[in-house]
């Protein structure tokens, strides 16, 4: 059986101390991973890898870093500019929403990540991931539970996937305008709900997420005339 998580391990702010440990076993480069939009029914699923220095005193520059969830977009966008200029290196990555149907949610997360790893200046030597873990790397890694309020690395790496994948979302609001993707961000809300009973779903639903199933089978098909046609063959390697 597997034990439960024990909360008390969670500390007031995300800090070093993972971190540290392996710095001090001479692992100096650390790649902390997270992903945004797992949950979507639309659009795709981002992820974001960041080396930080190996240096401790770097954690008075981070002061403020939170898990995504708990910043307000203000304060998110402020973290997305200052942290490329922290880090030693950080890279995003995109799983595109064929893909996600294609594979699974999971695999395509693994993908995801995966191409975030890939555009790194700087390889690393571990991974620091939130309740994932990649099979196809042979870098070793440790899986935490509730990895982006214990790990700087890992909150630092989920504001940089919530606010990549948050632009991009924006900017197929503009090609898809009748579903409002720059507020929900492809969520499911009551107004997405409204909008895909009313039009039906686009090329960048994820068809294999309920309800987009379900609506699918119910209401006309997808009306271009509204809407731009371009997909999202450049988040991908797909040809």
């Amino acid at each position: 059986m597997t034990a439960r998580f024990d909360p008390s391990l969670i500390p007031a702010s995300p800090n070093l101390e993972i971190e540290m440990a392996l710095w001090k076993a001479d692992v100096p480069h650390l790649a902390g991973i997270d992903e945004a939009g797992r949950g979507a029914l639309a659009g795709p699923v981002a992820a974001a890898a960041l080396i930080l220095p190996p240096d401790p005193s770097i954690i008075r520059h981070l002061a403020g870093v939170r898990d995504s969830k708990q910043l307000t977009p203000h304060q998110r966008e402020g973290w997305s500019i200052k942290l490329p200029r922290l880090v030693l290196s950080c890279g995003i990555g995109f799983a595109s929403p064929a893909e996600i149907d294609r594979y699974g949610i999971v695999p395509a997360t693994q993908l995801a990540a995966e191409r975030a790893l890939a555009s790194l200046s700087v390889w690393p030597q571990h991974l620091l991931l939130d309740y994932l873990f990649l099979p196809n790397t042979d870098i070793p890694q440790t899986s935490l539970i509730k990895g982006d309020a214990r790990s700087l690395s890992i909150a630092a790496a989920s504001i940089l996937a919530k606010t990549a994948r948050d632009a991009l979302m924006s900017e197929l609001d503009t090609r898809y305008p009748v579903y409002g993707f720059s507020v929900h961000k492809g969520y499911c809300t009551a107004r997405h709900v409204e909008a895909l009973e009313r039009w039906g779903p686009s090329p960048i639903h994820r068809h294999t997420f309920q309800p987009v199933t379900t609506l699918e089978s119910r209401t006309l098909a997808f009306k271009p005339a509204l809407t731009h046609t371009s997909h999202l063959k450049e988040l991908s390697n797909e040809t």
